[in-house]
């Protein structure tokens, strides 16, 4: 417990000093410096604020039991032993808190993210499925105040989409979404399906964290970049011009294509920026492999050809195969409802991270 107790002490030095230099004009002024330390007090700050609240219990056990060894009066005496018991109780959970607060952050977590979502096998099926999960992250996405940008979209044959990924901007965008990673598998009666049957189709979800320009050296003299005319929906102008984009890293093999803007500069400044983001996961992927060797992680491994997810039309469930949770509310999971899954992942992924600081 000291070496709880002696860690907490030293955040809370350095939230002090963090404190005093955020009003710092000089620091004021260096405005990369000053948002970096801003974010620095406020994550500091949850700690700070549980480490008082633990210390004052700490102190007011002592107090309780000085109060007992001193104290004649046995009314006295009893109102002391009430309150020590009271103290003691409110302790564990506490320190438990704490030590969760202690646990590393991903330095990634706090980044905006690009979600792709392509169809997998199933045909029409599978494209149509591609819709539905975009239109349940949308709803998610906008319940969290969250500001989304479609990057590029493939219409499927019939309906929906063969692929579409979107920009996700927001306060902790990727440490959300990273779980989101992998298979997601659906099985129901598909609208072309006269005989009644359940198909089984799959699509994939890949989460990039947003990379910016300082995480990823990008030389555009390895980018070959190629200009055409959009497909599908977007009117005459989009379908008219060569405003689409496809950037081809030379060096890596990453491909990657933006229609939905209408002008070709738009369309080129967000193909770098998800070209950048993929390389970078390509980067992040590696680093995660080998901290995979070391420890093992439960649900954030990165590996996109995993089954993550069963959506049960006709028994009305949902399953997450990395944590076995099954939930029976599929209509408001696929309307976004889909905190309760994050929430559970994310308790997954801490208590897997625990056992790998106490091993």
């Amino acid at each position: 417990m000291e070496d709880l107790l002696g860690k907490l002490e030293d955040i809370n030095y350095r939230f002090e000093e963090v404190g005093r230099l955020i009003v710092d004009p000089d620091i004021i002024a260096d405005m990369k410096r000053y948002v970096k330390l801003n974010k620095e007090y406020k994550d500091l700050e949850e700690i700070v604020v549980a480490y008082k609240k633990y210390k004052n219990i700490l102190d007011n056990i002592t107090s309780s039991k000085e109060l007992l060894e001193m104290e004649e009066d046995e009314e006295m005496k009893e109102m002391a032993k009430m309150e020590l018991h009271e103290l003691e109780s409110q302790k564990p959970a506490l320190e438990e808190e704490l030590k969760m607060l202690l646990i590393p952050k991903d330095p990634e977590d706090d980044k905006n993210v690009i979600v792709e979502l392509r169809a997998g096998t199933g045909g029409d099926e599978a494209c149509i499925f591609v819709e539905d999960v975009f239109r349940m992250y949308s709803m998610y996405f906008k319940n969290k105040g969250w500001q989304v940008e479609v990057l590029n979209s493939n219409e499927g044959g019939t309906k929906g989409y063969k692929e579409i990924s979107m920009n996700v901007a927001g306060e902790g965008v990727y440490g959300t979404m990273k779980f989101e990673s992998g298979v997601h598998r659906v099985q129901r009666v598909p609208e072309t399906e006269s005989q009644g049957r359940v198909h089984t189709s799959a699509i994939t979800v890949a989460v990039l964290p947003e990379a910016e320009e300082v995480d990823v050296e990008l030389n555009m003299s390895d980018v070959k970049r190629d200009t055409f005319r959009a497909s599908g929906a977007g009117g005459q102008h989009v379908n008219k011009t060569e405003s689409a984009i496809r950037l081809t890293h030379i060096p890596t093999g990453i491909v990657v294509e933006c229609q939905d803007g209408r002008s070709q500069h738009k369309n080129l400044e967000k193909a770098i920026s998800v070209l950048r983001s993929r390389m970078y996961t390509q980067e992040l992927e590696k680093k995660n492999a080998e901290r995979a060797e070391q420890r093992k992680s439960l649900v954030s491994t990165g590996d996109r050809s995993a089954k993550i997810r069963t959506y049960n039309y006709p028994q009305g469930r949902v399953t997450d195969h990395r944590i076995n949770k099954t939930m029976y509310n599929l209509s408001n999971f696929i309307n976004g409802d889909i905190q309760e899954m994050i929430d559970a992942l994310k308790v997954a992924e801490n208590a897997e991270k625990m056992k790998g600081e106490t091993a």
